[in-house]
């Protein structure tokens, strides 16, 4: 890339993934679901979860305002959440967070994680990756409550 041309904020394989949401629905019609916003950027989700007997997901749907960045971090999310438990996305979440941070690997429990890594150096991009994960693991103790 030429000199002073910075590198644009989405490659394209954040922009497929964020053009493959599983379990969509829209927003206004995802009800009962559990809403979380982040703080920083606006970004929105909704997630309902159905749990099986030993507590883990065993149905998704999900709701999605965001940019693309979160986009694909929902479209990775949903895409690998079913049978996780409370545990194993607490766990995916803080990894997640040390390495948006700088101070740990790629979360290797969560396939496909590594694809969000131009966004290292986005620290206002943090917020909307980390959303869906938040979102999902409040969905999951809501739902075992």
């Amino acid at each position: 890339m030429a000199k002073g041309v910075t590198e644009p904020p989405y490659t394209r394989d954040i922009l497929r993934l964020a053009a493959s949401i599983p379990y969509l629905e829209p927003f206004e019609e995802l009800e009962g679901a559990t809403e979380r916003r982040s703080p920083t950027c606006g970004s929105r989700m909704r997630v309902a979860v159905e749990l099986d007997w030993a507590g883990r997901v065993r149905r998704i749907r999900q709701a999605v305002e965001a940019c693309a960045y979160g986009q694909a971090s929902a479209a990775l999310m949903g895409g690998h959440a079913m049978c996780r438990s409370a545990a194993e996305v607490a766990t995916t979440v803080g990894e997640l967070e040390a390495w948006l941070a700088g101070k740990g690997d790629v979360p290797a429990s969560w396939p496909g994680l590594e694809t969000l890594a131009p966004a290292l150096t986005r620290k206002g991009r943090h917020c909307a990756i980390l959303l869906p994960f938040r979102t999902l693991l409040a969905a999951i103790e809501e739902e075992a409550e």
